[in-house]
């Protein structure tokens, strides 16, 4: 099983590959703290917090 990796531009949490699937960085970490899945980001108040437009697995913190 592949470690999960959180985009370090982004926060999108994934696995397995060498780039983000939300932006295409290649800057991750595999330490990150916390995690958040958005589904409707127009009415949740916690991805208005965390600036997060797009449906998704987020970090909420990274190292």
């Amino acid at each position: 099983m592949a470690k999960l990796k959180a985009c370090r531009k982004c926060r999108t949490i994934y696995e397995g590959k060498d780039k983000c699937p939300n932006c295409e960085s290649k800057e991750f970490t595999e330490n990150f703290k916390g995690r958040v899945i958005i589904l409707d980001p127009e009415k949740s108040e916690i991805a208005k917090n965390l600036k997060l437009t797009k449906k998704g697995d987020f970090a909420i913190k990274t190292r």
